[in-house]
């Protein structure tokens, strides 16, 4: 996320946090590198202006200059206005409304409003409860309709019919009328898009408006489009009454600079972030939580949910009694091979680690290790029920029918089986009590493990 920003902020953080003493020299030499790599993000000019002036003003004061740790808290003003540029805290949808509450969807061709679409339906699913109906008035780009249809279907809402020949109004309308009539909660309309911002696009979508009135307009930008997000926004603000702001594409490598510079153009708070191209890819934005990501801190946060989230407890628990009782199979190592996956995979967990933790365990080529994640999966699918739970039996033969079903080499079956068998003797030792033994052979424990407190 943000990557290039990252890298440079970080380090930045790092040399700043080091200084024992805060200089007029020293917060002007770390605001010009500052106001660098905002620059070379692509924030817009006079968000980075008023950002450095926010920064220097309170850098040069009393904050500073009186604390027992200066570079630390200079740090933490740096993290407290990246926090504020971007919106304080969570903004979440307002649905206090007579039923249906109508989100309208706004912004350009191609920055995800379809797919954001669905994802909103999903999330207002399953976090806030609601019964969800999702139209289409995008008459002119082929197969968006269609496409509409799919994703709502995965995101389990329900989906209003509409055809290319109709108008958009028309649409909107009878959409309406159906929501009104079959209790449903929330109606999210999808506009139609440009590829550049026209007037027929802007006049149609200020129709919709002034007819659906609706509670929500939120507008989707690409987050990897830089200089030409902060133009779009302006556009739209000038159109509409935005209420909120999506930022799509935050999981791709883009230089950052949307999020930082879309929120003080549009005048409107960023509401949600898409973090991957899955379904339930889409997160409120909370900017406190982004500005530490910005800066290398991670979201230890964000972290703790995904897990919660991907973890299955029964499964968890019935796994911790196996591993007590000596009985760890591949099945279970199947399974634990699939929560990951459910997680959102190595990459996903990475990316909300701090960069520092996240650079050394990035050293082990993540790709790499994805396939072979990957790879391990499928030799233990290709076995047979017996054989996962036995593998003692898995012998010549069955290795060479199991590779073949796998697509791989006997040599992958018998190095997945030996990892295997190591794994199971590390379990019989923690069985056992060993864990504590283990660890001092490991790199001893006296004092506690490095890093932490005494254990």
């Amino acid at each position: 996320m943000a990557s290039a920003l990252t890298e440079k902020l970080s380090r930045l953080v790092k040399q700043v946090r080091g200084q024992a003493r805060i200089t007029e020299s020293n917060v002007q030499d770390m605001l010009r590198e500052v106001r660098m790599a905002l620059l070379e993000a692509d924030v817009a000019l006079p968000v980075v202006r008023d950002f450095i002036a926010r920064v220097k003003d309170k850098a040069l004061g009393q904050e500073v200059v009186g604390s027992l740790t200066p570079g630390q808290a200079l740090v933490g003003i740096i993290h407290r206005e990246l926090a504020a540029t971007m919106g304080e805290g969570v903004a979440d949808l307002n649905l206090a409304v007579q039923p249906p509450a109508v989100i309208l969807m706004a912004g350009l061709q191609g920055a995800g409003k379809t797919t954001t679409t669905a994802k909103l339906a999903k999330w207002l699913i399953e976090r806030r409860k609601k019964k969800v109906l999702t139209v289409s008035g995008d008459v002119y780009r082929p197969a968006a309709i269609e496409q509409l249809r799919t994703v709502t279907k995965q995101a389990g809402a329900e989906w209003f019919p509409s055809t290319p020949d109709q108008k958009p109004l028309d649409i909107a309308r009878a959409a309406l009328d159906y929501a009104r009539k079959h209790y449903v909660d929330v109606l999210i309309v999808d506009t139609a898009g440009r590829l550049a911002i026209d007037e027929a696009m802007m006049q149609e979508i200020r129709a919709l408006h002034a007819e659906l009135k609706p509670v929500e307009t939120l507008f989707v930008v690409d987050a990897m489009q830089g200089q030409d997000a902060v133009n779009t926004a302006r556009a739209f603000k000038e159109a509409l009454p935005l209420t909120g702001i999506v930022l799509t594409k935050l999981d791709g490598d883009s230089r950052g600079g949307a999020a930082l510079s879309v929120r003080a153009v549009a005048g409107a708070p960023i509401k949600f972030a898409g973090v991957s191209e899955k379904i339930d890819g889409l997160e409120l934005f909370d900017a406190e939580r982004h500005a530490g990501r910005i800066l290398g801190m991670g979201d230890i946060v964000a972290l703790v949910e995904q897990v919660t989230a991907g973890v299955d407890l029964q499964q968890a628990q019935k796994l911790a009694a196996k591993v007590k009782s000596g009985g760890f199979d591949l099945e279970d190592f199947l399974e634990q091979i699939r929560q990951m996956k459910k997680m959102g995979g190595l990459s996903s967990l990475l990316d909300k680690l701090p960069t520092q933790i996240a650079a050394k365990a990035g050293e082990a080529d993540l790709d790499r290790a994805e396939k072979d994640i990957r790879r391990k999966e499928g030799i233990i699918c290709a076995m047979t029920p017996e054989e996962r739970r036995r593998p003692e039996i898995i012998k010549a033969s069955r290795k060479r029918r199991i590779a073949a079903g796998a697509g791989v080499q006997v040599q992958e079956v018998n190095r997945l089986l030996k990892e295997f068998e190591q794994m199971q003797a590390m379990m019989k030792k923690m069985k056992g009590g060993g864990l504590m033994k283990m660890m001092k052979r490991l790199g001893g424990l006296k004092g506690g493990l490095p890093g932490l407190p005494g254990m």
